[in-house]
């Protein structure tokens, strides 16, 4: 490391520290040089005009990373993992990303692909001595380990749902009836006045949805359109809208107004709604109970959680909020070992998913080594591509065009 000035024409534009990398002990595997200057925006401008000046040139968006990548200092998996811990923006997103860019996803899927290759390479052996008509690679073991396959990839898969919340944020519907206080409460969590609160019924037509953070998680909060029976065409979209929202959310906290409470139109809603979601993410909040302490009763969806609240007053809050955080924690307990956050993993697996069927229907079928090699080398072919072992320009343009420039 030197300490020295940057000048231009004998003119001193910084006072800079320069830091040498000498390969392969550098990010990219090469010889690199950083500049520390100052951070004024003028300096840094100036600098980088010098080096352009002198045959220097701006990197490509994700060029470090991707000469990273081809130097082998890092697989594809890890590198977008790279670009998982810079877009991140909560402590729980941060802490999956450094997992990924550490390697614990590649070396899973590196463990499943070398166990195929090998069965791959006796079938291979079996081709060559076709004429014999010898068998090298067990038909049995090679199910057994398919079954063992399936079981992991299955559960990677099953971990995205969660990663991939953890990713974009948890969302959370708030759903009832009419004037229940769903837009209370919503303005109530934010601590500000986001949703319009108002005693007409139907107020809230469309969905309205804010991020807030808790504990590390990022949540969205979305408030929908009141549940209820109406010939007005515009709230019945929003209605309708209400539904697709509650299929996509990972809890529903459902609203019920103490002072109006009519259990069998609630059971009804929530019948609907449970068919749309497993019990354990519906949270039932009894409102306006300062006004009203009567106990609420579900007589046929009696295993719900029922939360007593006033969204007005803020008093039971934030005992939703731990119970949310309680149910998230348990599902990073599940999924703590590898979580997948990013789509095209998720679609290599899939793919690698049903070729591994087709392995095993060709195994159950007694197919000949010819047609079950082919399948087996496509189920090589996709694990291969989650960590680059095989890999085109066109895949590697669209992952490194999302860098930013500087990495």
């Amino acid at each position: 490391m030197i300490l020295g000035h940057i000048l231009d024409n004998n003119k001193i534009i910084d006072e800079v520290l320069i830091t040498i990398f000498k390969n392969p002990k550098s990010y990219t595997g090469e010889d690199l040089i950083e500049i520390s200057c100052h951070g004024s925006i003028y300096i840094q401008d100036k600098i980088i005009q010098l080096l352009i000046k002198h045959g220097s040139r701006i990197a490509k968006k994700g060029e470090f990373t991707l000469r990273a990548f081809l130097n082998q200092k890092l697989d594809l998996s890890q590198a977008e993992g790279v670009a998982e811990l810079i877009s991140s923006e909560t402590e729980k997103s941060h802490e999956f990303a450094m997992k990924q860019m550490k390697g614990g996803f590649s070396n899973e899927i590196k463990n499943l692909r070398n166990k195929f290759i090998k069965f791959a390479s006796l079938i291979e052996l079996e081709l060559d001595f076709s004429e014999e008509d010898v068998e090298f690679a067990n038909r049995k073991d090679l199910l057994k380990l398919i079954t063992i396959i399936k079981t992991k990839i299955q559960k990677l898969l099953e971990s995205f749902k969660f990663g991939n919340a953890i990713k974009n944020g948890i969302p959370i519907s708030i759903v009832g009836n009419p004037n229940s206080g769903k837009s209370t409460l919503l303005n109530t969590i934010l601590n500000e006045d986001r949703a319009i609160v108002s005693n007409i019924k139907g107020t809230t037509r469309d969905t309205i949805e804010e991020e807030i953070t808790i504990q590390g998680y990022k949540f969205r909060f979305i408030d929908t359109a009141g549940l209820r029976e109406t010939n007005n065409q515009i709230e019945k979209i929003g209605i309708s809208k209400t539904y697709e929202t509650i299929h996509k959310s990972a809890f529903v906290l459902y609203m019920i107004d103490k002072t109006e409470f009519k259990e069998n139109e609630e059971q009804n809603d929530l019948k609907k709604i449970a068919a749309k979601l497993n019990n354990n993410k519906i949270i039932i909040l009894a409102n306006k109970s300062d006004l009203d302490n009567q106990k609420i009763h579900l007589k046929t969806l009696p295993n719900l959680p029922i939360v007593n609240i006033s969204a007005t007053k803020g008093q039971g809050v934030q005992q939703v909020l731990k119970l949310i955080i309680k149910q998230v924690e348990k599902w990073a307990v599940i999924n703590q070992q590898i979580i997948i956050i990013n789509h095209r993993h998720y679609e290599s697996l899939l793919h690698t998913l049903n070729s591994i069927n087709d392995v095993e229907n060709a195994l159950n079928s007694n197919v000949s080594g010819e047609f079950l090699s082919i399948d087996i080398k496509r189920c090589l072919e996709f694990l291969g591509e989650i960590t680059g072992e095989i890999t085109n320009e066109n895949l590697l343009d669209s992952i490194f065009q999302d860098f930013c420039i500087g990495k």
